[in-house]
């Protein structure tokens, strides 16, 4: 199982799971429950109940470099371009823009 924290502007936001091939994003009650809170995305828009995809869920996708900075973080690592949680995990801790993703077990990336 791989975990992520995502951040929007250094607060967190919500949790990002992949298991079993299946991703997950739920929001944080805490989050949910601010004054500030925001969607981190339109296509996930603030609810309690959590998000189920086969696939990585497009805006977090989106997140991931590409080009020669993809190509760099492959050449790396044993990473498969495949594997786009890895990806993110690696890839995305200090993107540009309010979100950040923060792998739980950094062990690993």
């Amino acid at each position: 199982m791989k975990q992520a924290k995502i951040y929007r502007k250094d607060i967190l936001a919500g949790l990002l799971t992949e298991d079993g091939g299946e991703y997950r994003f739920c929001y944080e009650n805490s989050y949910l429950s601010s004054k500030d809170a925001v969607a981190i995305s339109l296509t996930l828009p603030l609810q309690e109940k959590e998000f189920v995809s086969p696939v990585l869920f497009p805006f977090f996708d989106g997140l991931i470099p590409e080009g020669w900075l993809l190509d760099v973080a492959l050449r790396n690592t044993d990473i498969s371009i495949l594997d786009r949680m890895s990806l993110l995990l690696l890839c995305c801790k200090e993107c540009i823009g309010s979100i950040s993703v923060v792998p739980i077990n950094k062990q690993d990336y």
